[in-house]
């Protein structure tokens, strides 16, 4: 587990999407990614659908005495514009770079969405994963998310047919 200190998440600023965006590139995979790999010229991270304000940043120093960047991000966001679904946000995105994994940046990140999702008011908060991304599965797991859907072979990556899994976990009263 690398020996870095994660300082508390904090909302993202517009001047982040450099660093998110090359957090993005550098964490894509077929383990999590339905798109294709990115290519040059890169989009921004931020876009009038993909906003600041809906995303978390956690930041650490990679090494001792070195300033601290972003480690990772999560975004969350209401699943739908409809109001009889308001009291529900959704993970649509969570990526740890590589210098900063094992060291409880996903989980952190995680426990900050929820909290995130109870002071905007809502009492559940969902995702999707695909169905070979087992340590994702697990994090979300050992945080109380379970699985509530399965759409099998919904993606076709590399040859296979995987599965879309849908999770959610209570937020407890709002």
């Amino acid at each position: 587990m690398p020996a870095i200190t994660l300082r508390p998440v904090r909302p993202a600023v517009p001047a982040d999407d450099d660093a998110l965006a090359e957090i993005d590139r550098s964490t894509w995979s077929t383990l999590h990614a339905v798109l294709p790999r990115p290519r040059p010229p890169y989009e921004p991270f931020f876009d009038e659908r993909h906003r600041p304000e809906d995303v978390l940043v956690a930041e650490a120093a990679p090494e001792p005495g070195e300033p601290a960047r972003i480690a990772g991000y999560v975004r969350l966001v209401p699943p739908t514009p409809l109001a009889a679904n308001a009291h529900v946000r959704q993970i649509r995105g969570l990526a740890v770079a590589g210098w900063a994994r094992g060291a409880g940046a996903g989980r952190t990140l995680l426990r900050a969405a929820c909290a995130e999702a109870r002071r905007q008011g809502a009492n559940r908060i969902t995702l999707r994963v695909l169905g070979h991304n087992t340590p994702a599965r697990a994090l979300y797991a050992s945080e109380g998310f379970t699985v509530e859907g399965v759409l099998p072979g919904e993606f076709f990556l590399n040859g296979d047919y995987v599965d879309d899994v849908c999770m959610g976990r209570s937020l407890g009263p709002a």
